[in-house]
C-alpha cells in the first residue's frame, strides 16, 4: 500500500513485471537505471519510493521469477512419482521454459548476476543460495526414494543432484547462446541415459 500523502500513479505490480524481464534479458549489472525506468514506465523518485533501491527491486524481481517460472518448473518436479521421473521432469520443462517465444532466454537465476564487481558480490551471492536450494531439493527427492526402497542405500545424493542442477544450469546458458527447444530437449534426455551409472557408481 503507498504510503499516505504520496498515492502512486502506476501499478506496482506491473512495473515489477517489466523490471524482472529487464534483469532477465539484461542481468544485474547489465541493467541501468535508464533501462528500467524506461520499462517501468516511471522516474528515478518513484522507482526508489516504491521499491527501495536497484538491489531490493532485483530481490523482488526474482521473487517473482521463481513464484511464477520457478513454480512451473518444480510443479513438475513434485507431481513426479519418483526422483528419477522428477529430475527428467524438471529438465524437460527447463528445456521448454527456456526458450520460450517473446520473452527472455535462459533462466533469471542461472543468468542474472554471472559478471559484475564488488558493488554486485552480494546480489551474486544471494543467487548462489537460491541455485544451492535447487540442489537440496534434488538430494531431498533422492533421499526420500532411498527411504521408499526404489534407490539403493548407498546412493549419493549429493554427488546426483548437483550433477543434474549443474546440468539444468548449463542448459540455461546454452538457450542465452541460441539453442533451441529441440537441442536443449537431447541434452535433457542425454543427462537422463547417464542415470543408472550414476546409481550404481
Amino acid at each position: 500500500m503507498a504510503e499516505r500523502g504520496r498515492p502512486r500513479s502506476f501499478d506496482r505490480d506491473q512495473a515489477l513485471a517489466r523490471a524482472m524481464e529487464v534483469f532477465w534479458e539484461k542481468g544485474y549489472a547489465g541493467a541501468s537505471l535508464t533501462d528500467l525506468k524506461a520499462a517501468m514506465g516511471i522516474n528515478a523518485p518513484s522507482l526508489y519510493a516504491a521499491f527501495g533501491s536497484k538491489e531490493q527491486l532485483f530481490e523482488e524481481a526474482v521473487d517473482r521469477y521463481d513464484a511464477s517460472e520457478g513454480r512451473a518448473l518444480w510443479a513438475a518436479f513434485n507431481a513426479a512419482p519418483d526422483a528419477r521421473s522428477a529430475i527428467a521432469a524438471l529438465l524437460a520443462a527447463s528445456a521448454d521454459s527456456y526458450v520460450a517465444p517473446d520473452r527472455p532466454k535462459g533462466c533469471l537465476v542461472v543468468l542474472g548476476a554471472l559478471v559484475g564487481g564488488e558493488a554486485e558480490a552480494v546480489v551474486a551471492t544471494r543467487l548462489a543460495a537460491r541455485r544451492r536450494q535447487a540442489i537440496e531439493r534434488i538430494e531431498q527427492r533422492l533421499q526420500a526414494d532411498i527411504a521408499a526402497g526404489r534407490l539403493p542405500r548407498g546412493t549419493d545424493c549429493r554427488r546426483i543432484a548437483i550433477f543434474y542442477t549443474t546440468l539444468q544450469q548449463g542448459m540455461s546458458l546454452q538457450a542465452r547462446d541460441g539453442a533451441d527447444r529441440a537441442t536443449l530437449r537431447a541434452v535433457a534426455e542425454a543427462a537422463m541415459a547417464a542415470w543408472g551409472g550414476l546409481i550404481s557408481a
